[in-house]
This record gives structure tokens, C-alpha cells and sequence, in this order.
């Protein structure tokens, strides 16, 4: 692990953090969160955290941070995630890059997946530094490359990145911050159809590999789902891409079928994956190039229980069980971290993530920075 060089301490409020990390381009692909995450390295370590950065990749740092307490008591771990998708800035009427504040929003890309909430748990853990006799560590994993599978977890749980385990764990995924108790987990594929190639003049001589992915994506409309949750509700299936031939005037040899799952609790993915390779036979490739599981914490969890209790007058009503239906970093974090309880909660909208002119609420941002602070307060209290 490489520690930082300290840094002057700095003060920040959530919505000027927000907006600093919006001005940091880091798109997935090809992912740049060298940037940020020097940034967020420097800031926390001027608050008194023991600060680490582990590369996936060059340019691409996980970063790791710890506050210490005092007792043995385990951890609570705020955790999110530094990249975002990639944006096309000539659809956007406001730049994505500069953090444009407008009738009570703030515009940019990852404003509300996840930049905000990165934004509010930086302030809010900083302000948690600040108290005295703290009984817990607080621990930071904010990671890489997380919008296309999960990868910058992925690599610290297999090079033994991960610190310890934690008694709690909160993610700062999009929630408009109402706390969710998990997610649906997710089953990426690649279904594989060969045939001849031939000339276009005479399809007879060959075999089209694109009819074949055609009619097995026809199948897969109709295809069906044994397991339902009553947070989750059933699991889905969407056709996300399809690649094929490599030029007009030959008959396709090869074609690629991109197949997303997400899968509710209870359902274990590679039943999953059994199921959808028999259904599509034996004459097509099936391949998984990307596995996450569902999560879903006890409702009646103690620690859940007073999450509610510091959202209820934030919220103006006490919150009930509920899942997000897509994945986070908690499917591999939870297992490292050893199997704490889980939260969702993050001031982004979900349903901005992702799309052209995303925003977040500015009020949301910071009180989500309140409840952070909050909840680990509490924390750090027993």
C-alpha cells in the first residue's frame, strides 16, 4: 500500500465537494480516476485518516482511507464509487464537467451516480474525524472501474486489498436518500452463434450465423423466471447488444448476443446461467464474463433500525423495507467486509443516472452529508 504525502487540511461543504469532483472527467471507459482519487487522498489525509491507493490498472487507483478509534469495536464503512459512464457533451445543454447549479439542482456527469454521495460521505467523515473518543475505526473504500462490473472491488478482494471486516456498511449509490436494504444482483453473458461464411450472391454455399442469433434472441423474449422477492419482485432479462458479420456482401459466420440478468434474493446466478444454456441448446456458446449476487440485509437488523430512526424527520416519514433493482459494489464488498448489514443510501436520483443533463438536488446533497454524519456519530458513540 502506498501512503500519501500529507496535505494542508482543507473545509469543505457538500455541494462545492460535489461540484470539484464533477469537474474531474472519469469516464469508464477508458476510466481516469487517478485525478479524484489523489484528490479525495490529499483531503482525507489532512483530516487525519491513514490513506492508501491501490492501482487496478495505471492511472486507475482504488482508495482506501481509515479513521482510528479506540476499543474493539468493528468498523462502519462508507463505500462508492469514483468512474462514471461516459457522456457525449454535444447532447448536453449544460457542460457535464462544470458542476452548473440551477434551480436547486446541480448538473454533471455523475451528479447523481455517484459523485454526490462521494461528495456528502468525504464532508461528512471528515466532520466525524473532528469529534473525540471515538469507539470505532471509520472506514472509506471508494473504487475504480465499478461501471463495468464491479472490477475495482473485485481486484482488492482478490490481492487482498481489503482492511478487516466492519460492522455496518453504506454505500452511496442513488437512492434520493431513502435507505434501501439491498439490490438485485447481476449476470452479464455472451451467447455465441457460428455458422459458414459465403459469398452474398449465394447464401446457399454458407450458414448465417446473424438468423441464428436472431431467432434465439426471439426465444429469449419469452423466457421466464422461477424465483420472486417480495422487496425485489421478479428477476429480468434484457438483449443489450448484438455483433455480427464483417461485411454486407458475405454471409456472417459469427454473431454475439449481449445478454444482461439481474437476479433477486434467493436465486442463486450460476442456476441462472445453467438455465438460460440449456434453453438457447447446445449449438450456442454461452459465456459469463461478469457475476455479482443480490443483497439484502435484515430489516429488523438493530443497526438498520436506527438508520431509520435518523431518516424518518429527514424523510418526514419513517422508512420501510425496500431494495434498488440495480447492483452496487456490495455484492463484493458484503462477503470481504464479513457479512455486515447493508445500506443504500445516497442523494442522487436514480432515475438521472446515466442520462444526458443528469442532476442532483443540492438540499439532497446535503442531507445526505447530515445523515452520514449522523449515523456515524451514533456509531462512534457506543
Amino acid at each position: 500500500m502506498n501512503k500519501m504525502k500529507k496535505r494542508q487540511r482543507e473545509d469543505w461543504d457538500p455541494l462545492s465537494m460535489t461540484q470539484k469532483l464533477l469537474s474531474m472527467d472519469t469516464s469508464n471507459p477508458p476510466g481516469r480516476e487517478e485525478e479524484e482519487a489523489k484528490f479525495l487522498a490529499g483531503i482525507l489525509q489532512a483530516g487525519g485518516f491513514e490513506v492508501h491507493l491501490l492501482p487496478v490498472a495505471p492511472g486507475r487507483p482504488n482508495l482506501i482511507a481509515i479513521l482510528k478509534g479506540k476499543g474493539d469495536k468493528l468498523p462502519l464503512c462508507f463505500s462508492g464509487h469514483l468512474d462514471t459512464v461516459p457522456f457525449d457533451k454535444s447532447l448536453w445543454i449544460r457542460d457535464p464537467l462544470a458542476g452548473v447549479v440551477e434551480y436547486g439542482k446541480v448538473f454533471g456527469r455523475g451528479a447523481s451516480d455517484m459523485k454526490s454521495g462521494v461528495a456528502a460521505m468525504v464532508v461528512a467523515s471528515l466532520r466525524l474525524a473532528a469529534l473525540t473518543d471515538r469507539s470505532a475505526d471509520i472506514m472509506m473504500i471508494l473504487s475504480a472501474d465499478q461501471e463495468t462490473g464491479d472490477n475495482g472491488t473485485g481486484f482488492l478482494v482478490k490481492h487482498n486489498g481489503i482492511p478487516g471486516r466492519v460492522g455496518a456498511l453504506i454505500l452511496g449509490e442513488p437512492t434520493a436518500n431513502y435507505p434501501m436494504i439491498g439490490h438485485k444482483g447481476m449476470l452479464w453473458m455472451k451467447a455465441v452463434t457460428r455458422g459458414v461464411s459465403a459469398h452474398a450472391s449465394m447464401p446457399d454455399k454458407g450458414e448465417n450465423a446473424i438468423y441464428k442469433a436472431a431467432r434465439a434472441v426471439a426465444r429469449l423474449e419469452d423466457f421466464t423466471f422461477d424465483v420472486t422477492d417480495p422487496l425485489m419482485g421478479s428477476s429480468t432479462i434484457n438483449i443489450g447488444t448484438i455483433e455480427g458479420g464483417t461485411a454486407l456482401n458475405m454471409v456472417p459466420d459469427r454473431s454475439v448476443i449481449g445478454i444482461d440478468v439481474r437476479t433477486v434474493h434467493g436465486q442463486a446466478n450460476n442456476v441462472v446461467f445453467g438455465r438460460l444454456q440449456a434453453f438457447l441448446g447446445p449449438d450456442i456458446e454461452v459465456r459469463c464474463i461478469a457475476d455479482a449476487p443480490s443483497v439484502r440485509s435484515d430489516p429488523d437488523d438493530r443497526w438498520i433500525q436506527e438508520v431509520y430512526d435518523v431518516m424518518a424527520p429527514i424523510l418526514g416519514e419513517r422508512p420501510v423495507p425496500r431494495c434498488v433493482p440495480y447492483f452496487t459494489d456490495a455484492s463484493v464488498l458484503a462477503t470481504a467486509l464479513g457479512d455486515p448489514p447493508v445500506v443504500i443510501l445516497g442523494p442522487g436520483e436514480a432515475a438521472m443516472a446515466h442520462r444526458v443533463d443528469e442532476f442532483c438536488y443540492v438540499s439532497k446533497i446535503e442531507e445526505a452529508a447530515e445523515a452520514y454524519f449522523e449515523i456515524g456519530r451514533r456509531w462512534l458513540a457506543k
